[in-house]
């Protein structure tokens, strides 16, 4: 590998002044950088795991389609992560001299700020869906503020303020709009090639030149956190209190940001956020659509990563159920040294994957399904919207042309210590008439599959009795007829 420059500070943007720091302890968060630091307090601290949107602040950053602005949650964005970004508070926003913004504006006129804590949230939140479509949908405006939330107003004023924006000045004569070629030279000046290395000791962090440096950094580094979208990891700091340094930053490595399909399979890089992702895939497995717009809020699908749901494990992680059930594959990386694995083989035991000391999940590769094949995913969650999973489950079916089943795989998230396929209920149902009569014989094998838990989110019996039932509506929905679903004694009552 090329020998690399290495620079002690990260620069980027912050507002419309540059910024430069040597000085930067490896958890330090943009929320409590910008308001103790800096003195710009309308970005709030609610919740601090990234879930009510009080501390929502638009980050820039550079891509193939030129400098992209996205929702995040500065309580768990960490300042490391931001080299060669563009962060825009609220304070930013501006209008002609004596007026308000917009977005604020509408905000007023329409009565969709009460007490006020959250309003600086909703406001950037509205700001980054207006400047990319300025006469909304009801939807888009609905999907745009999954991440905000507010215990005052409602929401329909909030709704009606989205609608009647642009009636109030033109989001392509917003300054953000009209500064936008000049800030992305500015960036473009950032990006000097060079890794960045600030502090000493343990106390260290990181961000690789390339993905080429990144393997050389873990290999000689095996311990330090990998830190790509932080939607995990903020969470270990902000709620755990945990060390994690030394760290080593990759959200910015183009290497690892990467889509493409190839001969029906698709490749994900590591570094791909769900939003990156989520226009290929909607559109060749549209199944993946509807579970990726219930992914946490707006500013979690652009931060988190599909390559950190997978790396870090979860047992009820989002991505691995479904991925499994297409049958994906995994590269992972050591060095120069890569092997690619089944990705259900990654998987071990709890908090236990299929990785080596210094190696990293590089990417995962999704066989598109056939057209004469059946896939779905369904969640189940105590709410619909930004909330974790209490169960999940995965079906793809590939049926002979007498009706019986050919090929089966079906994986669950929740239900046990990783995630999991129902191998016995597969063996079930493989070589049989795929009928609702199968079907129910094959539920009672999944006692053999899974012992799952009680816990805050989900009972065991109404686990157990959930994945039973997702079976089930796979099949009605598949076969286009009404089947009975199974109910437990209290539910009957």
């Amino acid at each position: 590998m090329a020998k690399v420059n290495i620079r002690n500070e990260i620069r980027f943007i912050l507002n419309d002044r540059d910024v430069v720091l040597s000085s930067v302890a490896p958890d330090a968060t943009l929320l409590d950088w910008l308001r103790l630091d800096r003195s710009l307090r309308g970005t709030k601290e609610g919740c601090a795991e990234g879930d009510c949107g009080a501390c929502t602040v638009l980050v820039g950053k550079l891509s193939a389609g030129g400098l992209v602005y996205e929702s995040v949650n500065a309580c768990i964005r960490f300042l490391g992560s931001l080299d060669g970004t563009h962060v825009v508070t609220v304070e930013h926003l501006r209008s002609e001299p004596g007026k308000l913004h917009p977005v604020q504006q509408a905000m007023v006129d329409f009565h969709g700020s009460q007490c006020g804590f959250c309003t600086p949230g909703f406001v950037m939140s509205l700001y980054g869906l207006w400047m990319k479509s300025p006469d909304p949908s009801n939807a888009a405006i609905e999907k745009a503020l999954q991440g905000n939330l507010c215990r005052c107003t409602g929401y329909e004023a909030i709704m009606r303020a989205a609608h009647a924006i642009s009636s109030y000045g033109k989001a392509t004569k917003d300054p953000l709009a009209a500064e936008r070629k000049a800030i992305a030279a500015r960036l473009e000046a950032m990006h000097d090639g060079a890794r960045v290395e600030i502090g000493t000791g343990k106390a260290r962090l990181m961000v690789p030149a390339n993905v080429d440096d990144f393997s050389a950094m873990l290999d000689k580094e095996p311990g330090a956190t990998i830190v790509a979208g932080a939607t995990d990891v903020g969470l270990w700091v902000t709620k755990h209190m945990r060390d994690i340094s030394p760290v080593i930053f990759i959200g910015n490595l183009d290497g690892l940001c990467t889509i493409s399909e190839d001969n029906g399979v698709i490749s994900i890089g590591a570094g791909v956020t769900y939003t990156e992702a989520f226009s290929m895939l909607s559109k060749r497995i549209p199944a993946l659509g509807p579970l990726f717009d219930r992914i946490g809020g707006e500013q979690v699908r652009n931060m988190g990563t599909i390559g950190g749901n997978i790396a870090n494990g979860s047992p009820i992680g989002d991505t691995p159920p479904p991925l499994i059930a297409l049958g994906a594959r995994l590269t992972l990386r050591k060095g120069k040294t890569r092997r690619t694995i089944p990705l259900e083989t990654f998987f071990i035991a709890y908090g236990k994957q299929d990785r080596q000391p210094g190696e990293f999940v590089e990417a995962v590769h999704v066989p598109v399904p056939a057209k004469d094949t059946k896939f779905a995913v369904y969640k189940v969650t105590k709410r619909r919207d930004e909330d974790i999973t209490a169960a999940l489950g995965a079906f793809f079916l590939a049926l002979a042309k007498d009706g019986t089943v050919a090929d089966i795989r079906i994986a669950y998230g929740g239900m046990a210590a990783t995630p999991k396929r129902a191998a016995a209920v597969e063996k079930a149902l493989l070589g049989k008439p795929w009928t609702e009569e199968m079907v129910e014989t094959a539920m009672a094998e999944y006692a053999r599959d899974f012992t799952p838990l009680t816990d805050m989110r989900a009972s065991a019996e109404y686990r157990a009795l959930a994945a039973k039932n997702l079976l089930l509506r796979f099949f009605v929905e598949t076969t286009g007829t009404r089947a009975p679903f199974q109910v437990s004694r209290h539910e009957a009552a």
